[in-house]
């Protein structure tokens, strides 16, 4: 394949450039991913009859290759970026698609590991990619246009599970199938239509830990250790206590699909006008109060039209997570972005290989207990999001950086 240096990707027809790959991978990833998250719940649970303890393990074996993401720095050494991120799709759509073929505890956990080994390691390069590509004035714009596109091709999946679901019978094999072959096709074409991009930077190829990038190393493992606990247990909740079918599951999802497409661009502005401190800090407070919420269901018995709102409103909050990967575009060295994604991925995924398990029996005990810890991460990740400053740059990386400066010139 051809390799083109991305300085003169201008030059390129716009089906071939760079921007457009990402919106087409960033289209791809969902389809797969998203509709296997949206039948799991019911799947597990009709299937394999999965109670809290077993979803937990479930997701504990999903978050191993997130845990060994720092993987990629060694692939990278034998294979570009971009190839990986085509590969490493193509690994998710082909475990979505035979997902069904698999209706047993044991075949569950091992096509979700395969399926979790394409999906970690495309969205560890697919962030490298991201912050490379994009110029720093542009990336929280186009961050925002990506979240949105994503959420549009998931809502064209999404509205014909809803409406074809009961309608036509629909089996979980034809639906994974579906997803899973629709994936194909689009990272086929991007396979097949896009040049190699040759980035100006050339990106360091070993684990890498840098003692100034520490609050982005915080702020990633409170956020893996936080959205576990989203990811795991909010949607098994609104299948095992309030009984919710796929095609109600799926509703939900749609609204948040919708709200995304609004709302994921006016994030992007947000960012680019308040800037990351004032983002996240909204972020974990609104965080906060979801999760306290979410555990009023079980303390007070509050009810199914509550737990529902909740929902969107957690995924809401979770799409301003993109002003954590501006932060560390502005405080980084260019070579650095490869290796530190790597590495944040497995920092991310630290609490994740033990957290769902664990939780997992105490859920059996205290749900609502399970929601008032995530409570408190939010409000750990709030502490430390005050701790950035207001123009986070190289040598301005934390509100303490200035009394180093003053320090060093003394």
């Amino acid at each position: 394949m051809k390799t083109f240096a991305l300085s003169d990707s201008h030059q390129l027809p716009i089906w071939r450039r760079p921007i457009t790959l990402l919106f087409l991978m960033a289209i791809a990833m969902p389809l797969s991913f998203s509709t296997w998250s949206a039948l799991l719940n019911n799947f597990v649970i009709e299937m394999a009859q999965f109670d809290g303890s077993d979803i937990g393990w479930l997701h504990t074996v999903r978050e191993i290759p997130g845990f060994l993401a720092f993987g990629v720095i060694f692939i990278l050494i034998f294979v570009r970026e971009q190839v990986l991120a085509v590969v490493s799709l193509s690994m998710l759509a082909v475990a979505t698609a035979l997902t069904a073929q698999f209706p047993s505890m044991g075949g569950i956990l091992f096509i979700t590991l395969f399926s979790s080994i394409g999906f970690h390691y495309y969205e560890t390069v697919n962030q490298s990619l991201q912050l490379q590509w994009l110029s720093k004035d542009r990336a929280p714009h186009v961050l925002g246009w990506l979240i949105a596109a994503g959420s549009a091709a998931t809502l064209v999946a999404y509205g014909l599970i809803v409406l074809t679901w009961e309608r036509l019978n629909l089996s979980y094999d034809t639906v994974f199938m579906a997803a899973g072959g629709l994936s194909l096709v689009i990272i086929a074409y991007c396979a097949l239509a896009f040049p190699q991009f040759e980035s100006e930077t050339q990106q360091v190829k070993k684990i890498i830990l840098r003692r100034r990038y520490w609050l982005y190393y915080a702020l990633t493992f409170m956020s893996g250790a936080r959205r576990q606990i989203f990811v795991v247990f909010a949607g098994f909740m609104m299948v095992e206590r309030f009984g919710f079918d796929v095609h109600e599951v799926t509703s939900l999802y749609l609204i948040n699909l919708v709200a995304n497409m609004i709302l994921a661009p006016v994030f992007g502005k947000a960012v680019a006008r308040y800037g990351e401190r004032n983002t996240l800090v909204f972020e974990y407070i609104g965080l906060a109060l979801v999760f306290l919420a979410y555990g009023g269901i079980y303390w007070f018995g509050w009810g199914v039209v509550l737990a529902a709102t909740l929902y969107v409103l957690d995924h809401l909050f979770f799409a301003l997570a993109l002003a954590l990967k501006t932060y560390f575009q502005k405080i980084a060295d260019p070579q650095d972005i490869a290796p530190t994604a790597a590495v944040a991925f497995t920092i991310n995924h630290i609490a994740a290989v033990f957290l769902p398990a664990l939780l997992g029996y105490l859920w059996l005990h205290s749900p609502g207990a399970v929601f008032g810890l995530a409570a408190g991460m939010a409000l750990v990740s709030l502490a430390l999001a005050l701790l950035i400053p207001r123009h986070p740059e190289k040598g301005n990386e934390t509100i303490f950086s200035r009394y180093r400066r003053v320090a060093h010139v003394q």
